[in-house]
């Protein structure tokens, strides 16, 4: 199962709003909404500024505002999202793990796209899905064994691990600013990436929109 776990972050929207202000020797507060409920917010001034920011690509100051996530995917997932270099990534290493692999199983398998050179379409049919599903589930069972078995023998992990197919699971630690996750979500949450790629995406963006949602709805909208 593909996962994104939230960890922490360092930050909020003022503080974007601050690390622009600072220019000009100024800082912002937050200002009180509702007395009796005790809710502040921003002013529609500093708001303002987050949008001017992102519209005219002003980014530093999203640099002040920071998160982390647990992100658990196959491998094919992972080789597509380390692209993304302003992003800090820390990944399980099979050097020095050497338990039984986990594997990814999609909850069904998509036809080739017929208007796209990549991609893909629908939902094959059901025939179909049985041969990669028995196809699939065949390799894992044998790649499980044979990798033991190079284990077993003396095999040293770091080349034992080269036995294993695509979909076997790993897992990193993701950290970057505000700015770095927006790039990559407006890339990876498009229809034309893969879909399995689009979950780790997704699960982020509405992270993201809920820690700092003036300046992700103003970076997202860029």
């Amino acid at each position: 199962m593909i996962e994104a776990t939230y960890i922490d972050h360092m930050g909020n929207d003022l503080s974007v709003v601050n690390a622009a202000r600072v220019s000009f020797g100024k800082k912002s507060k937050l200002i009180c909404t509702d007395l009796v409920q005790g809710t502040y917010d921003m002013s529609k001034g500093d708001k303002r500024l987050i949008k001017y920011l992102a519209e005219h690509k002003h980014l530093s100051p999203f640099g002040h505002a920071f998160a982390s996530f647990h992100i658990k995917a196959p491998i094919f997932v992972a080789r597509q999202l380390v692209k993304h270099k302003f992003l800090r990534w820390n990944e399980i290493s099979r050097r020095y793990v050497k338990d039984d692999p986990q594997f990814f199983y999609p909850d069904h398998y998509r036809n080739v796209s017929e208007d796209k050179k990549q991609g893909s379409g629908g939902i094959v049919s059901n025939e179909v899905g049985n041969t990669a599903i028995q196809a699939v589930t065949a390799l894992c069972a044998n790649s499980t064994i044979q990798y033991n078995k190079l284990l077993d023998a003396g095999v040293c992990e770091e080349q034992a691990r080269m036995i294993l197919p695509q979909n076997t699971m790993t897992e990193w630690y993701w950290s970057g600013s505000l700015d770095a996750f927006a790039a990559m979500c407006q890339l990876r949450c498009k229809s034309d990436t893969q879909v399995e790629t689009q979950h780790v995406a997704w699960a982020i963006h509405y992270k993201m929109k809920e820690l700092f949602p003036v300046s992700w709805e103003a970076l997202m909208d860029d």
